[in-house]
């Protein structure tokens, strides 16, 4: 099944809105095994309107639409569907009762204008919105599915959850399992996949890369449940072998929380020193419910005089050999282990730009260490990108580092 998302909204083509409907509905189709070929945007005229609608009946088998049901003069979706399928609008008085007892219980008085949100097209029918007053539509007419969803986020995903999902589920099961990497790139794990892309048509296997990580997302349909799940498990097999080094997780469990995990399991206490990442490395822990079980404490020594006042990093050490420094970096963990009640110490220090950056110590130089009581692991590393890119960067692969730390004690 061919799928097309539209967003209609001036809103959205202009920029003043950030479109999240179509990144929130290709993912949950594609749960459901159904790939999105396209995805377009169209402001609120008549005519483009018309013209993207008669596009995509030619060449798409389901097309969801969202926004421009609502009561005002621009919404005008399901009226263009409608000509465009040849059916006319007619009321529909129990969606009407269900619209005047909305307002009524928010004690507000209904405007003429929302009489029009419970016209629909003959032979659809309503979809229940549970948070707003306008009813979604579904259409299946010869081989074209047609779903017009309301355009704010959180009415659209509790209607296409509550409401689409039971109509347009397939008849055969889906298994969607993913496989989190890091300290790889996506060229080179697709070279490294190629030879298993293909080979079964049951089984669909491709790289999605993130600003600090790849998800290598594999996707089976099949009618035989267990024979399904036979052959996910084969290729996941396959994929562990081959990158067991860089794999951190499974099904976009984040990082930190697998950190956080192992932590909680080990009955360790951590401490995080940061410099160029400002606090961004504990602000990732910390929004896990539960942190405190595992984090200690931050201390963000952005200064020299910092570095030396709370860490008590040796000034003879940054005189000689810099503030981005590994040996800078490893007088920061330790001096942080010094404090009560820490196990494990992760400092990080670097050039995040855009400006400092010379030819021995480029922007993107970061230098981290992990360190116990017993033993320091200094890490360098450079990343490329702008301040947030390189910033972002470093957080992940001082939760990565901290990860194989830790299953190695």
């Amino acid at each position: 099944m061919k799928a097309e998302i539209i967003t209609i909204g001036t809103e959205i083509t202009t920029g003043s809105i950030l479109n999240t409907n179509s990144k929130y509905l290709a993912s949950k189709l594609l749960e459901l095994g159904i790939e999105t070929y396209y995805h377009t945007s169209v402001d609120d005229n008549v005519e483009r309107i018309k013209e993207v609608i008669d596009i995509s009946l030619k060449r798409a088998d389901l097309i969801v639409t969202t926004g421009g049901l609502g009561p005002t003069q621009d919404d005008i979706t399901k009226e263009i569907i409608s000509e465009a399928l040849g059916l006319k609008l007619i009321d529909d008085e129990d969606i009407l009762e269900i619209i005047k007892e909305k307002f009524n219980s928010l004690n507000r008085k209904m405007s003429l204008n929302n009489l029009k949100q419970a016209k629909k097209p003959e032979g659809s029918i309503f979809l229940n919105n549970n948070i707003g007053t306008a009813p979604g539509i579904f259409i299946k007419r010869a081989n074209k599915t047609i779903v017009m969803l309301p355009g704010p986020p959180i009415e659209m995903e509790t209607m296409f959850n509550n409401e689409v999902i039971p109509l347009i589920k397939q008849d055969y099961y889906i298994i969607n399992r993913s496989i989190n990497v890091v300290d790889i790139g996506e060229s080179q794990l697709e070279m490294e996949l190629r030879d298993l892309i293909n080979i079964d048509p049951d089984i669909n296997i491709a790289t999605f890369p993130k600003e600090s990580e790849v998800e290598i997302k594999i996707i089976g349909k099949s009618y035989n449940r267990e024979d399904l799940e036979d052959k996910v498990e084969y290729f996941i097999k396959i994929i562990e072998n081959r990158f067991r080094d860089y794999i951190y997780g499974y099904d976009n469990v984040p990082i930190e929380e697998i950190v956080f995990k192992i932590l909680k399991e080990k009955n360790y206490k951590i401490g995080f020193a940061e410099s160029c990442t400002g606090g961004l490395i504990s602000g990732r822990l910390s929004r896990i419910p539960g942190a405190s079980q595992v984090f200690d404490r931050s201390i963000i020594t952005y200064s020299n005089k910092s570095k030396i006042q709370e860490l008590g990093v040796n000034p003879l050490t940054i005189d000689k050999f810099g503030v981005v420094s590994e040996e800078t970096a490893i007088e920061m963990a330790k001096g942080l282990l010094n404090r009560e009640d820490i196990d494990i110490a992760l400092s990080i220090t670097g050039l995040a730009g855009p400006e400092g950056g010379t030819d021995e110590k480029p922007i993107g130089l970061v230098f981290m260490c992990i360190a116990n009581r017993n033993k320091a692991m200094p890490i360098r590393c450079n990343f490329i990108g702008n301040r947030e890119n390189i910033q972002n960067k470093a957080v992940t692969k001082a939760f990565s580092e901290l990860r194989k730390f830790l299953l190695n004690l």
